[in-house]
């Protein structure tokens, strides 16, 4: 190899910074990080992390990306060989044609430049244009592992009149050409960004790398095989002949960036960062609670659905483990891993089943099975799972079912029998849950439907359901066994929200007979408490509800936030004695609290104020009940500025009956989607009110009377939007009113 050969190399060797040096040119190239200029925390600049020699860079998947402007770069027209080790952490779910870029100037509707990257499941590509038009090199069945350092090279020779395609020193791929030019592009040197990515809404780029770089190199020189296999062994040999595994810290998304965001909850479950929806499979081993989540680790966007993974011996102090479940090549589930439920096999051991997304199929959604490895590891964590070869279901034909509707299983035993209920829908009557049974957890038979709702009837229930939950609440005040049935609605006009029915379940018809048949809401927030699931905890015996608090934030927010979403606090579901359903945070949530900051008691609400003056807080737990069933509404602010152009009101409503939120004052940013009232009938009756409130930064949740819950999002932009305030006459009688600080569970 000429000595002069080598144009530009980025070894990342910095410790942090938003510009990486290339240590042939001498330029320090711009390193794109969404905190640079942070909007909702304190500015930040990227920390290296440890390489394959050194320190390597870590991209987000989103956001980062390293720019040379075009007139600081061109690529010889002779030949060219792009070098580097990369270690991928996710491979972005692609669907058209685009390469997740590693190394790319280039245009692709003008056929000029050049691009080294990955496809769908890692697949690796070289593509160039030269004077005669696009062309392209593939890695035949060679795609890139998650989570490993991998080489990789392409080379381009003028003379040779051919492209090739290297992996950890072995070509792969090559591609013969005519004897000509390579064309350049007009456009910059991006590395982990594609020039021509797919947008998402104008804000997300699709095609962006996610995971680690390191000792990335460009030639005006095509290396030779021997060259390339060298390149190789020189690491390899460094590493006394063994490429050691990556720490999953060192790749994996780092919670502590965020932090610092002011809106992010701070006590209640989250991703580590970057997108997650409903949390489901809740299960109970070994004296571990586990709690699983729809995640895309690609960034804070929908798309990509891998299974995020939690553990707490509390329910309340979740760690972050290792994704559970990803879309694979050549399992069950290449296009998506979707929602799903946990349940135990014939042994006893912790086995998943979820929605397996497989585009080769109409419909493209099954049910797949998958095996914890506890009984070869002893972990007791469930961090490695092994997927079923095939799906254990698929969706029972004809019936006139809905094709896009078979997602969301549910399990349960009885007696030896496995009992499986699907989510889906009946073309021209409804939603439904499909019912299945097995004496095995891998052979079921299709029994029918359980329920079947009345689209005409009720409209706002939607034509295909998601996420069936059947539990048992034990005996109401008759004597009489009843069940807790729950679904939440999708498609045109469905409301999404979690129903619910209490009724009989005859496992002998296979049916759910509801008492009533009008569905019922635990949550008035209006889309704030969605994405059900569901357990009987072993331990207490309980019936303990899991949910999404939807972030409702424009899309853009998300972007510059790097999350989206996180888990509403787990609460606990029952039948009081009057056959009404009670709900309430899990008794575990009093761990949480941290300094006692008010205790009053028959003050007049008048008196109760003037204390509060002297309060302030973003993460309180409050509990406040009056004296007596007053005519007047009350309740109480929180989340109000000193000039209380800020401000969130919760109330009472006597003559309605109803309890309600006021957002319309919640923030100034007019950008925010808070805003209106939102709410409904609790039925107090004689009653007073009785609440307990839950304050954690951007996320509230209200308890009232136990008998309704009430979720929303406040997102104050004045930073002194911390005050809390009683709304009332001032004379009424307060009871009591307790007030905590709440601790961080991280």
């Amino acid at each position: 190899m000429d000595s002069s050969a080598l144009i530009s190399r980025w070894q990342f060797e910095e410790q942090e910074g938003n510009t990486t040096l290339d240590g042939v040119s001498g330029i320090n190239d711009t390193v794109h990080y969404i905190f640079d200029e942070a909007m909702f925390q304190p500015n930040r600049q990227l920390k290296r992390r440890k390489g394959i020699s050194g320190n390597a860079l870590w991209f987000d998947g989103f956001s980062t990306y390293i720019e040379r402007k075009q007139d600081k770069f061109k690529v010889d027209k002779n030949s060219v060989t792009i070098s580097g080790w990369v270690a991928p952490h996710a491979f972005g779910g692609l669907e058209d044609k685009r390469l997740t870029a590693l190394v790319n100037q280039h245009d692709l509707k003008e056929e000029k430049g050049f691009i080294l990257g990955f496809h769908k499941h890692g697949l690796l590509s070289f593509q160039l244009g030269l004077t005669s038009g696009w062309k392209e090199v593939w890695g035949e069945n060679h795609y890139l592992p998650k989570d490993v350092w991998s080489h990789v090279a392409a080379t381009y020779d003028k003379k040779e009149s051919c492209m090739k395609l290297y992996l950890n020193g072995v070509l792969i791929g090559s591609q013969q050409t005519e004897q000509e030019d390579i064309a350049p592009a007009d456009v910059d040197l991006l590395i982990g960004k594609n020039n021509l990515p797919f947008m998402v809404a104008d804000t997300f780029a699709l095609n962006m790398f996610s995971g680690l770089m390191d000792e990335v190199s460009i030639y005006n020189q095509a290396l030779t095989e021997e060259e390339i296999l060298n390149q190789y062994h020189t690491y390899l040999e460094r590493a006394e002949g063994v490429i050691s595994d990556i720490p999953y810290e060192n790749i994996s998304i780092d919670r502590n960036e965020f932090a610092a965001d002011k809106h992010r909850p701070q006590y209640h479950a989250t991703a580590p960062g970057h997108w997650m929806n409903e949390p489901h499979a809740p299960l109970y081993y070994k004296g571990k609670y586990h709690l699983f989540y729809q995640h895309n680790p690609q960034g804070p966007y929908w798309g990509n659905i891998h299974w995020g993974h939690w553990v707490s011996d509390d329910l309340i102090h979740w760690k972050d483990q290792p994704v559970a479940l990803a879309p694979a090549k050549d399992e069950v589930d290449p296009d998506g891993t979707w929602s799903g439920c946990a349940h135990y096999d014939e042994k006893g051991l912790p086995v998943l089943f979820f929605t397996a997304g497989n585009h080769h199929y109409l419909p493209n959604q099954m049910i797949g099975l998958a095996r914890s490895t506890y009984e070869k590891d002893g972990d007791v964590n469930l961090s490695q799972w092994e997927k079923h070869s095939e799906p254990v279901i698929f969706q029972p034909e004809g019936h006139q079912l809905d094709d896009d509707g078979f997602r969301d299983p549910f399990v349960w035993k009885e007696d030896d029998t496995w009992y499986q209920i699907v989510a889906s829908g009946i073309n021209g009557q409804g939603g439904t849950a499909l019912l299945f049974e097995s004496a095995n957890i891998v052979d079921w038979q299709f029994k029918g439907c359980l329920y079947v709702s009345d689209y005409e009837k009720y409209p706002y229930l939607g034509r295909v359901w998601e996420l069936p939950i059947l539990l048992p609440l034990g005996m109401n005040s008759k004597g009489e066994e009843k069940h807790l049935f729950i679904i939440s609605p999708v498609g045109e006009g469905a409301d999404v929200e979690v129903f619910y029915w209490v009724g009989a379940w005859d496992k002998v018809k296979g049916s759910f007979t509801p008492d009533e048949e009008e569905p019922q809401l635990f949550d008035l927030g209006d889309f704030h408490f969605t994405g059900p699931s569901a357990m009987v905890d072993p331990v207490t015996k309980k019936l303990l509800l899991f949910t999404i608090a939807q972030g409702e934030r424009p899309i853009e927010y998300e972007y510059a936030s790097g999350w989206a979403h996180n888990a509403g606090m787990p609460v606990e579901v029952y039948l009081g004695h009057d056959d009404r359903m009670r709900i309430k945070p899990v008794d575990q949530v009093k761990k949480l609290r941290k300094d006692k900051l008010l205790d009053l008691k028959d003050r007049t609400l008048a008196e109760v104020n003037e204390q509060l003056k002297q309060l302030s807080g973003d993460m309180l737990e409050i509990r406040l009940k009056f004296k007596e069933a007053y005519e007047s509404s009350c309740g109480l602010y929180i989340r109000q500025s000193k000039d209380r152009k800020e401000e969130t009101l919760f109330y009472y409503n006597r003559s309605e009956d109803g309890f309600y939120v006021n957002r319309n004052k919640t923030s100034v940013d007019k950008r925010e989607r808070t805003t209106g009232i939102q709410g409904g009938v609790v039925q107090l009756g004689e009653n007073p009110l009785d609440l307990r409130l839950l304050l954690d930064k951007s996320l509230v949740e209200v308890y009232i009377n136990e008998l309704k819950s009430l979720t929303t999002r406040v997102y104050p932009a004045q930073e002194d939007a911390n005050g809390i305030l009683l709304f009332g006459d001032a004379e009424l009688l307060v009871e009591r009113v307790e007030i905590w600080s709440m601790k961080k569970i991280n």
